[in-house]
């Protein structure tokens, strides 16, 4: 049997996680291949239903990453999105979905080692959750 391989769906803002990623491969700092990024101009633009939409669809994990707080080109954009994850965590375990599921990190664009670790570390992560309680659903049905 195959070990299991979570897909994890990214959403990173341009500014600061994007560009820490992009110098992570540009410097060649290995990351497992799980993550699927979708980057969006402000960590603080993205909708609290898309988070779940994408569980929803099937994600086994979902990571955000924004500005460090101080640092948001949008002023408190990141601000906002701390608390819209904190919305989401209760919302999940109100579902039945672990939240440990979600996670937040605060990456800049010279931060291109951290991002690769911090995605190393998640995706170790949602490996030892399994897979998410949706697709473990569809296995029993």
């Amino acid at each position: 049997m195959t070990e299991f391989q979570p897909k994890i769906v990214g959403f990173l803002c341009n500014w600061c996680c994007y560009a820490g990623a992009d110098l992570a491969g540009v410097s060649r700092f290995q990351y497992p291949p799980n993550l699927r990024i979708i980057r969006v101009m402000c960590s603080g633009s993205l909708d609290p239903s898309v988070i779940l939409e994408a569980f929803i669809k099937g994600a086994d994990g979902v990571f955000i990453g924004g500005c460090h707080i101080g640092d948001c080109h949008y002023a408190t954009g990141n601000m906002h999105t701390e608390v819209k994850v904190k919305t989401v965590r209760k919302l999940m375990k109100k579902a039945g979905f672990n939240p440990d599921r979600l996670r937040l990190e605060w990456v800049s664009a010279a931060e291109g080692e951290r991002f690769s670790r911090v995605i190393k570390e998640f995706t170790d992560q949602v490996k030892a959750l399994g897979p998410s309680e949706i697709r473990a659903a569809e296995r029993v049905s």
